[in-house]
Order: C-alpha cells, then sequence, then structure tokens
C-alpha cells in the first residue's frame, strides 16, 4: 500500500517541479529589462528624490507602473510578431534620416550612462574595500565586455536573471532601518503634489529613469534572440498558432518584470527618505553618495548592503546599454546582430559594443563631471522617449506591421497615456531651464 503513495508523491513533487521550472522559463527579456532599469544612474536618481523630498514621491512608482509596463509589452510584442527589433521596423516604414536621429541620441545618452555607472560601480567597490577606483573602472568594463562578446546569449541570458537577485539588497537595507509605515504607505497611496520648480524637476527625472528608449530597443530585440534561439519558433505573423502562448509568456515576464523594477525603486526611496531625509541630510547627487551617507546613520551593514546593489546592478545594466544600442544601429544598417552570434558573425554588431563600452569608460578618466553627464543623459532619454514612443504606438497599431495581431484597444489607451505622459515631462525637463 505504501508504494503507490510514494509514487503519488513523487508525481506531485514531479509537477511542482515543472511549474517552477515554467515560472522560471517565462522570466527572460521582461525580468532583465525591469531589473536593468534600475541601473546605477537610475538608483542615483531614486536616492536624490529619496533625500530630498522624504516620502512625498513614493505614490510615483505604483502610478508610472501601469504605462511602463505597456510600453515594455508593445516593444516585446514588435520583436516576437515581426520577428526584427523597433530599429529593423522603424527603418522600413519612417525616413532613415528620422531614425539616425534618433539612433544618435540614443547612442549618445548610453554612452554617458555606461560612463556614469562603470563609475558608479568602481566607487563602490572603494567604498567597501579601498583600493584604485581608476583600475576598478577598467575591471568592471573589461569584465562586461568579455561576457558580451565571449559567451553565447542562452548562458549570458541565465547569468542576467541571476544578476537581478543582487537588487534585493535593497530591500534587504530597507529592513535594516526603522520605517513608519503608516506614513509611507499613506505617502504611497495618496500623491502629494508640489508645483515648486524642484519638485517639478525631480518628478520628471522619476519619469526619465523609468521609461528609457534604450530598454525599448533592448527588450524588442532580445524578443527576437529569443526566437531565433528556440527550435521551432518563427515570427507570429508567420505562425500564428503560437501566439496565445507567446503573447502570454511576454504579458506575465513584462508585467513581472517592471513589477520588480518598481518594487526595488521603491524600496530605494524608502530607505533613503527614512535614514538620510530624516537626518537633514538632502544634497544626495550620486549612488556612492548614498551608500557612503547611509554609514553612519544607518550602520555599516546598510551601506554595505546599497554598495552590493550598485556593483550587482551595474553589472547587469551595462551589457543592456551597449547591447541595445548596438542592435539598434545594427538592425538600421542591416547587419548581422545578436549576442548568440560569434563575433566573426556579427563583426560589426560586437565593435559598437565595444566601442560604447570603452568610451563610456574614458568618461571617466577626461574630468567630465559625472553628475553633470547624467543630467545631460537624462535629459536626452526624455526628449527621444516621446518621439520613439509615438512611432512604435503607430507600428504596432498598424496592421500592415502587426498583421492581425496589431494592438488590442486596452495597450492603445494605456500606451498613448503613457506617451502623453512622457511628452509632458519631455516639456517639464526644459521648464526650470526657461526660468
Amino acid at each position: 500500500m505504501r508504494r503507490p503513495v510514494q509514487r503519488g508523491r513523487k508525481a506531485s513533487s514531479s509537477k511542482r517541479g515543472q511549474r517552477k521550472l515554467t515560472i522560471l522559463k517565462i522570466l527572460g527579456p521582461g525580468l532583465i529589462t525591469g531589473a536593468a532599469d534600475d541601473d546605477p544612474s537610475g538608483i542615483a536618481t531614486y536616492s536624490s528624490v529619496g533625500a530630498q523630498f522624504g516620502y512625498a514621491m513614493l505614490w510615483t512608482m505604483p502610478f508610472i507602473y501601469p504605462f511602463m509596463t505597456a510600453i515594455q509589452e508593445i516593444s516585446a510584442r514588435i520583436g516576437r510578431v515581426t520577428g526584427r527589433g523597433i530599429s529593423a521596423n522603424f527603418r522600413r516604414c519612417y525616413p532613415r534620416w528620422l531614425l539616425y536621429v534618433i539612433l544618435g541620441l540614443l547612442l549618445f545618452a548610453n554612452v554617458i550612462n555606461l560612463g556614469a555607472d562603470i563609475g558608479a560601480m568602481a566607487a563602490a567597490l572603494n567604498l567597501m574595500m579601498g583600493g584604485p577606483t581608476a583600475l576598478y573602472c577598467v575591471l568592471f568594463a573589461a569584465i562586461s565586455l568579455v561576457l558580451q562578446v565571449w559567451i553565447p546569449y542562452r548562458k549570458y541570458a541565465g547569468i542576467l536573471k541571476w544578476m537581478t537577485l543582487s537588487l534585493f539588497a535593497y530591500v534587504a537595507t530597507a529592513f535594516v532601518v526603522r520605517i513608519d509605515w503608516v506614513k509611507a504607505i499613506q505617502s504611497t497611496l495618496i500623491p502629494h503634489l508640489s508645483l515648486s520648480s524642484e519638485y517639478l524637476e525631480a518628478l520628471v527625472a522619476v519619469f526619465g529613469t523609468t521609461i528609457s528608449p534604450y530598454l525599448f530597443f533592448w527588450q524588442s530585440s532580445e524578443e527576437v534572440e529569443e526566437l531565433e534561439c528556440e527550435a521551432g519558433e518563427k515570427a507570429l505573423k508567420r505562425a500564428p498558432h503560437q501566439a496565445p502562448q507567446q503573447l502570454q509568456r511576454i504579458r506575465w515576464d513584462t508585467y513581472l518584470g517592471m513589477a520588480f523594477s518598481n518594487v526595488i525603486a521603491y524600496f530605494i526611496i524608502l530607505t533613503v527618505a527614512v535614514t538620510l531625509n530624516a537626518h537633514g541630510k538632502t544634497d544626495i547627487d550620486s549612488a556612492e553618495q548614498a551608500a557612503e551617507a547611509l554609514r553612519p546613520i544607518a550602520g555599516q551593514f546598510a551601506s554595505l548592503l546599497f554598495s552590493l546593489g550598485i556593483i550587482g546592478t551595474g553589472l547587469l545594466a551595462l551589457p543592456v546599454l551597449a547591447g541595445s544600442g548596438a542592435y539598434a544601429i545594427g538592425e538600421a544598417l542591416g547587419w548581422p546582430v545578436g549576442l548568440e552570434r560569434k563575433p566573426s558573425k556579427a563583426k560589426g554588431f560586437y565593435v559598437i559594443i565595444a566601442l560604447a563600452t570603452l568610451i563610456g569608460l574614458l568618461l571617466n578618466f577626461i574630468g567630465i563631471n559625472p553628475i553633470r553627464a547624467l543630467v545631460w543623459s537624462a535629459i536626452i532619454n526624455g526628449l527621444a522617449a516621446a518621439p520613439v514612443m509615438c512611432f512604435m504606438m503607430l507600428m504596432a497599431s498598424s496592421p500592415k506591421v502587426m498583421g492581425k495581431f496589431a494592438l488590442p484597444a486596452y495597450l492603445k489607451i494605456v500606451g498613448w497615456t503613457g506617451t502623453l505622459i512622457m511628452i509632458l515631462a519631455a516639456a517639464g525637463m526644459l521648464w526650470p531651464n526657461t526660468k
């Protein structure tokens, strides 16, 4: 009588294991994209907002979630339905000169972000163990470059998935310090608005950091990469019978990935609010400054966790920043692209990755102020996001581009609303300069 019971238990255990594997398989481009959104420059923005305004901007994370989720799902759909990334579709639908202008802005902003992220990672490691910051910059750039060039996409995607766990350092940090949860929940559910130029500028920075063009290009191209790696998978326009499963996977991957991104950003704002803002320190300009300032207030352990998070998310973000630019330019010029390809089979693609990483590295050695560079990067990303989103919405709504998989009504409504928000954010970025 015991054996059948054990077989039943084994079968039940096997089913549970299959479910876990299915969940892990669902999480892919959306999870990696969401985690990369919280790169060191993003951490600097969230830290600055938490230090300057305390709890007052916690509401921005749940507010922006549906819009960033919609636009990232639309990006993924474009890649999976057409079998081409955003840049390749753009080239077929719109004038080349317009595409090149957008790609120039994208690459410029990405390179600045790369440089700032490399510098932040090096500064965080220096904060943890001392040593030469310049050498750490070179080390992190080299590690990122070697991983992208020499490890095939399937293995590399697995590495990036595991790297997302480093972001839990910010959740852990929040529980090391004392939090007024009643006030935190009130600030999350009830928006605190101000018309001061400082508040509006910070609000625009949060929106611009959360919804960035490089994330659109990356997730769309990674869907194409996944498509080419999986045997039997085809673009949904050519294999519509695969659509129910694939569109559901994209939806869950994106929803969970963006939720993960926003939860981490929320806890960064919260941690800095209850430590630095509560103690009167409101002038944080970078992620490593936030980590260093936490030490005397929240303790060595909180500072260590914060620093580890900077390094972990930086290692995750560098390939996304360099890779998104390489995909966009390669697709625009008709080059072979993809991290699954060997360097000899996609030379131009890997040259762009190497150049973007090296130029970003050099920015740390030529005396450019990284904070001013990040400001310019945020402005460029904000200005580029609005037109890119407009063209994406038009492409994704077009039966000519998407066939019978043109956007459903709910994605059109939320996507266009998110686009309007970014248009207003772009206008807001310029507003303080007119004072």
